[in-house]
């Protein structure tokens, strides 16, 4: 059996033979073969697996973070990030559990996942209030778990089907992977999962397409009639460079069958300096993503106000980072930062606490916070955010990262001193009725990580 990683952004590519048939066979055609990856955004950064195996090979993450913001909120709560929960406090992000199976060319792979994310994440997908069976608990300790087969024509066909993760946005839903820890706006408001089927087509030794058809929109089920549409193409013609293009459309507003929502996020990554020398700075890269979409439909007006009864809703965002690797690779410096514009807040990540707009889970007719931040048609949305983080990466499994955050929105967003909770930051304290969310329009923060993958 031949196995190539490519990346947590790409499938695991499986390519299987009989091995007593081995000898009559022509060599195997893997795509990307020697193409250089662990350098990118969004990508594995190991050479090689630590374990081995014929029909599985076991994968460990672990992602310990602990963050401290300037506006230091009474309840330690973090708002408006998917990779953060909680201020001050030592918290288990991410906990990953599983690995890949393969016999013959039969391939699936099954990740659990445990900590804040298993809870932050889900909390986005409003698709669980539709119908029964709670579908946000069925699925919250999956990240992927999807089968499939490989079929080897060309550079090889994979048809999978199951929970598997997006692609749009750059980053990976795996901050192991990720040059910085806190993702800029464009990541952090685009999906991390889809649940449905993928083809992954490779044409040739450079070029991947991978056409989707899902529920929607990082949603465990499906908010309308239709499925959600799309597609991920990634050219990466040698190991400098690689230009990748997601696109996607559906029906996501829940119950407004008519509301149409497309999204296309665009990347270039291009590695431009690269030493031999151990000495020095040892290699240096970009990364840029932009993404335009819109909503169309059911009240809503796309790029262009119609009238006052259908405003403009869309998102335009864009992101860039430089990394720059020094000390033998051992150590890497990464700054950038992304702006997001979005009128009627579509994609906006909703506050938390009393100021979550969210169904209450204990009576979903009502909000979650008694005081919701309004996401209507044709209210404004418009942030900035930058970043500088230092990696120290001892071998290719285990790295410390440190980064200090910037971000701005034009409306109060983030939690201020006050927290989203309550006067005292607990959730068992009753609310006076002067009492309210205290969001403010910047926050600045430091986050340390300590990240492994075995």
């Amino acid at each position: 059996m031949k196995r190539v990683i490519i990346s947590a952004a790409f499938a695991i590519t499986c390519i299987t033979a009989n091995a007593q048939d081995s000898a009559k066979q022509q060599p195997a055609k893997v795509p990307f073969d020697g193409i250089e990856t662990n350098w990118q955004n969004g990508s594995d950064r190991r050479d090689s697996t630590v374990f081995h195996g014929q029909y599985f090979i076991p994968s460990i993450i672990l992602d310990l973070n602990y963050t401290h913001s300037f506006n230091n909120p009474n309840d330690n709560t973090v708002v408006g990030s998917t990779a953060l929960a909680r201020n001050n406090e030592v918290q288990l992000s991410h906990l990953l559990l599983g690995g890949d199976f393969t016999y013959k060319n039969a391939h699936a792979r099954v990740m659990m996942q445990f900590g804040t994310r298993s809870i932050v994440i889900p909390r986005n997908d409003l698709s669980p209030y539709r119908g029964q069976y709670q579908l946000a608990d069925v699925y919250r300790y999956l990240s992927e778990a999807y089968a499939g087969y490989h079929f080897d024509k060309g550079y090889g066909i994979n048809v999978d089907a199951g929970l598997f993760l997006s692609y749009i946005g750059l980053n990976s839903y795996y901050q192991v992977e990720n040059w910085e820890y806190q993702a800029s706006f464009t990541s952090d408001n685009t999906p991390w999962y889809f649940n449905g089927i993928r083809v992954q087509i490779f044409p040739t030794k450079h070029l991947k397409i991978e056409p989707w058809i899902i529920n929607g929109w990082q949603s465990y089920g499906r908010f309308n009639k239709m499925p959600g549409v799309g597609a991920n193409i990634t050219y990466m013609p040698t190991s400098n460079l690689k230009m990748l293009t997601n696109d996607y459309y559906g029906t996501d507003a829940a119950g407004i069958p008519g509301r149409k929502r497309f999204h296309s996020d665009n990347s270039i990554l291009y590695r431009y300096y690269k030493s031999k020398k151990t000495t020095g700075i040892n290699q240096a890269a970009l990364s840029f993503t932009f993404d335009i979409g819109s909503e169309k439909g059911g009240g809503v007006n796309g790029f262009k106000t119609g009238d006052s009864t259908k405003p403009a809703q869309y998102f335009l965002s864009a992101m860039v980072y430089n990394r720059v690797w020094f000390g033998k690779n051992k150590f890497a410096f990464t700054v950038g930062g992304g702006v997001m514009k979005n009128p009627g807040r579509y994609l906006v990540l909703y506050p938390t606490g009393q100021a979550s707009p969210l169904p209450n889970p204990n009576n979903p007719t009502q909000t979650e916070g008694a005081f919701p931040f309004s996401a209507n048609p044709g209210d404004q949305f418009e942030g900035w955010d930058a970043s500088a983080g230092l990696e120290w990466m001892l071998n290719q499994s285990i790295s410390f990262k440190g980064e200090y955050v910037h971000r701005h929105a034009n409306v109060p967003y983030f939690a201020g001193p006050g927290g989203v909770t309550s006067p005292n930051g607990y959730t068992t304290t009753p609310l006076p009725p002067d009492w309210r969310p205290d969001l403010r329009k910047t926050e600045d923060r430091v986050i340390f990580a300590l990240l492994l993958r075995l």
